[in-house]
């Protein structure tokens, strides 16, 4: 692997006297296409950007930006913090084939020095091995892409992501001299939600994020509805006693009727944010800010050390090492997790672990979240920092410059004049669903904020698209023949598994068991498989998802009149997460006990005329169909936009195929 030789956190750990990198992470790929291509950087202060483009063909294309140029967006966070988004119309239509890219920097606070800074020199082991300068490969067709969702830093095993790039390393290394395989390489990186966890934050790393906000100098917000607690903005909030695996007691709560679930499964007073793990949920802009630079790039964490904060108590000290560990190992990874962003286009999109557990799951929870000025800010919070991370590079076409310009205002004086109507408008926001102009086209759904809420009761799930949403996806899909369809749940999920989450919603709990599934809501249900089965749709749908933290595939045939499309319900997940195993175990036992094809029960909750044809993952025990290992999901298109080969590459390092059980199929 490129950069040598891994070495552990607190081997790398400089002092804190040490000057601040240039680049602090990046160069991430976003968006890109023949005519234009957009990619996202942070970097210590707000600076010129010269980018080249050498073509397959050696044709060469340069452009020089200044911050305000069409082109070029510079958002300043900090004293030495600032995105630069970068989004280039092209003069030439670039060719099929490999793109190398160079990027320099000239900073304008550097006075008496003019040079360019080269990219490669400002990011450690940026290129792969044998390569001087990244690049990416552009298809006229998508033969094959990696996805995949929920990368959690402490979760105890491997990262997906890495294993990404070790497969990248060895195409680039069987290409030679010259450019990998166009069919083998990826034309795609779809992350489909939960890229960070907000709502579930291990002590380490939020010791990290405090630390970075101290040296890069973030402006001070001003929390208010803490000052009864007697935090007033977020410097006191990083230096409060509850500031370290206490944050529930900081978090507005919320007087529920008790009954018997709530007695099993928590307390009369419950905090608004529903998460199982809010002891230290993410509160400021920068601390949501500066989660991202720290899952994504290694630069930051050489500034700091990280021994415990002071005042945990000899538990919490413990949690803190063993955190600690993993954390170490989840840093040491984040060089090729670089390298991978910085060579794949990479699509992405909201869950709710992005902003907090159970984001708008049903009325109750909005209606309990919204009516507090602080969750409401929390809330705001995220989805700006979402905006800059990763909303931008899906559409930079969709977020106007009055809306940029207002950004940049408000980052300067977080919680200042003008702050809370940024906020109302993120909060009203319906610009996050995207499509992508490949062939097949790439249409991801925003499942998070366009929702059907429930009339009958404010604690039924919401559905996952209201009707308008549906209606504009109908729009979309009209006279294509294949569509990539990205939900971050899956569309078609383990029926046993949605069962138990219908009776729980029937008595009135629909979060202990997170019942968001699009089965859940009658509307929703009804209208998706409409889409699916109107007369102008797409004959073949590859449908790519994530959310649950095991992965499956289904083949999906809609019966009627007239034959419905074909229909790939791939699964992901997670990246860096799992299910707990031995749950998971037993549900996918009775999943094919209770639901076999010749089991009466199928009677009982078919739902329109569906066969699914279950897919066996190979080398798992015990006939299981469910995958529970983190890594990233493969998969190979023909010209047609259906699946060749469906894979999960495992963070182990091994490759997992899902066969089609054809004797195994039963009617929904």
């Amino acid at each position: 692997m490129a950069g040598g030789p891994q070495q552990t956190l607190s081997q790398s750990v400089e002092q804190a006297g040490v000057p601040l990198p240039d680049l602090l992470a990046g160069p991430m790929l976003r968006r890109v296409s023949s005519d234009r291509v957009a990619l996202w950087l942070a970097v210590r202060a707000e600076a010129e950007v010269r980018v080249e483009l050498t073509a397959a063909d050696g044709a060469r294309q340069c452009y020089q930006l200044q911050p305000g140029d069409p082109g070029l967006t510079c958002l300043v966070a900090g004293d030495h913090l600032c995105y630069l988004l970068i989004d280039l119309c092209l003069s030439q239509p670039l060719p099929p084939g490999w793109t190398d890219y160079r990027v320099q920097l000239r900073f304008a606070s550097d006075d008496g020095d003019n040079d360019w800074r080269e990219l490669t020199d400002c990011a450690e082991a940026l290129c792969f091995e044998g390569r001087k300068l990244p690049g990416f490969m552009l298809n006229t067709r998508v033969g094959s892409l990696l996805h995949g969702s929920c990368r959690k830093p402490h979760h105890p095993g491997g990262d997906g992501l890495a294993e990404a790039e070790r497969v990248l390393a060895k195409q680039l290394a069987a290409g030679g001299a010259t450019a990998p395989d166009q069919q083998e390489w990826p034309t795609l990186l779809v992350l489909s939600g939960d890229q960070i966890y907000a709502d579930d934050v291990a002590g380490p790393l939020l010791r990290a994020i405090h630390l970075l906000k101290s040296r890069l100098g973030l402006y001070s917000e001003n929390l208010e509805g803490l000052e009864v607690v007697g935090v007033a903005d977020s410097d006191q909030l990083a230096s409060d006693p509850n500031s370290y695996y206490r944050r529930v007691n900081l978090l507005p709560h919320n007087l529920r009727t008790e009954g018997l679930i709530e007695r099993l499964f928590g307390g009369v007073r419950k905090p608004v944010f529903t998460s199982d793990n809010a002891d230290n949920h993410l509160v400021s802009l920068a601390e949501y800010l500066l989660m991202y630079l720290l899952v994504w790039s290694p630069a930051p964490w050489r500034l700091f050390d990280l021994d415990e904060p002071p005042g945990l108590s000899p538990d919490e000290v413990r949690l803190y090492r063993d955190e600690r560990r993993v954390i170490d190992e989840f840093v040491a990874q984040l060089p090729a997790v670089r390298r991978v962003l910085a060579h794949l286009p990479t699509a992405m999109v909201f869950d709710d672990h992005d902003i907090s557990d159970d984001w708008n799951l049903n009325r109750e929870w909005e209606e309990v979240v919204y009516q507090h000025p602080f969750s409401c800010r929390m809330i705001g919070n995220g989805l700006i920092a979402y905006l800059i991370n990763q909303g931008w590079g899906n559409a930079p076409e969709q977020f106007a410059p009055p809306l940029l310009a207002s950004l940049g205002s408000a980052l300067r004086s977080p919680g200042g004049p003008g702050y809370d109507e940024l906020v109302e408008t993120m909060l009203g926001l319906h610009s996050w669903d995207f499509q992508w102009r490949t062939e097949p086209p790439l249409v991801v759904l925003d499942t998070r904020t366009r929702r059907w809420r429930s009339e009958s009761s404010a604690r039924k799930p919401s559905g996952l698209l209201d009707w308008e949403a549906l209606t504009d996806l109908q729009h979309h899909l009209r006279g294509q023949q294949a569509v990539i369809l990205v939900s971050a749940a899956p569309i078609f999920g383990v029926k046993l598994i949605e069962v138990v989450q219908r009776l729980f919603t029937l008595a009135g709990y629909p979060l202990v068991v997170d019942a968001e599934n699009w089965m859940a809501h009658p509307g929703t249900a009804n209208g998706i498989l409409n889409v699916f089965r109107h007369r102008n749709t797409p004959q073949h749908f590859v449908v790519l998802s994530g959310d649950v933290h095991y992965s499956f595939v289904y083949d999906v045939e809609l019966r009627g009149r007239h034959r419905g499309p074909d229909i790939w319900q791939i699964c992901s997940s997670g990246i860096r997460n799992a299910f707990p195993e031995r749950l998971l175990d037993l549900l996918d036992r009775l999943n094919r006990v209770l639901y076999s094809p010749r089991s009466p029960l199928n009677w009982f909750t078919r739902r329109r005329r569906m066969r699914v044809v279950p897919r066996k993952p190979t080398g798992v025990p015990h006939g299981r169909r469910l995958l529970n290992q983190p890594g990233i999901g493969r998969v190979v298109l023909d010209p047609e936009g259906c699946p060749l080969r469906i894979e999960q590459l495992t963070a182990n390092g091994d490759v997992v195929n899902f066969e089609r059980r054809e004797q195994e199929s039963r009617w929904d």
